[in-house]
């Protein structure tokens, strides 16, 4: 068990000083997270037996990573607007997240969300420990207990809208790991997202 909790514990922490109100005013968020999901899938592929096996390149895979980025931004239009009427403090907050790419280059962006972020952060979350607590406590408590450590470490934020979003996500990536166990599907399909909803399509 050891082997997923200090794994979990670190990204927590990485995660705290990312998001925190008291730690991330000294922190660059986008270094700091490419860093921070760099080191962990590095550690999680150092931990996770037949590592090389998750990944898979079939036209199949490619193109549910396609359709499946599709899918999720559209959830991502329909949440927005229903969020909207439903909560008041909803596009303030969109809007902070969204202020966190403020003086960036739309294409150092890019590049960070599409090759490192977004690649790593499937490598750790589901190809580690949505993985590791299926393999110990059934598929379906695997799939709810990683959407649920992925959503409680944006918790930092106090960022009602960022917090859903993470869960959405993680349920959302989680679901097709339990059924199609290709990464390189969720590492498109991440990648492909990021880059629709921060750079190219931003949903404000």
């Amino acid at each position: 068990m050891k082997k997923i909790i200090i794994p979990v514990v670190i990204a927590a922490l990485l995660w705290f000083v990312m998001f925190s109100p008291w730690t991330s005013g000294y922190v660059n968020f986008w270094i700091t997270m490419g860093f921070s999901a760099l080191f962990l899938a590095v550690m999680a592929a150092l931990l996770t037996d037949n590592f090389r096996n998750q990944f898979s390149f079939t036209g199949v895979d490619l193109l549910l990573g396609l359709v499946s980025a599709a899918v999720l931004y559209g959830v991502f239009c329909l949440g927005d607007y229903l969020s909207a009427l439903l909560f008041d403090f909803a596009k303030g907050q969109v809007n902070s997240i969204y202020g966190m790419k403020q003086g960036q280059s739309p294409v150092m962006l890019g590049l960070l969300l599409a090759f490192i972020i977004g690649p790593a952060e499937e490598i750790f979350w589901r190809g580690f420990v949505q993985r590791s607590l299926a393999a110990r406590y059934g598929q379906w408590a695997g799939l709810f207990a990683a959407t649920l450590v992925y959503t409680l470490v944006h918790v930092w934020s106090f960022n009602f809208m960022l917090i859903m979003a993470a869960m959405v996500c993680g349920a959302f990536w989680g679901l097709i790991y339990k059924y199609n166990r290709s990464l390189t599907t969720l590492i498109v399909s991440h990648a492909l997202w990021d880059l629709m909803v921060f750079i190219v399509f931003p949903i404000v």
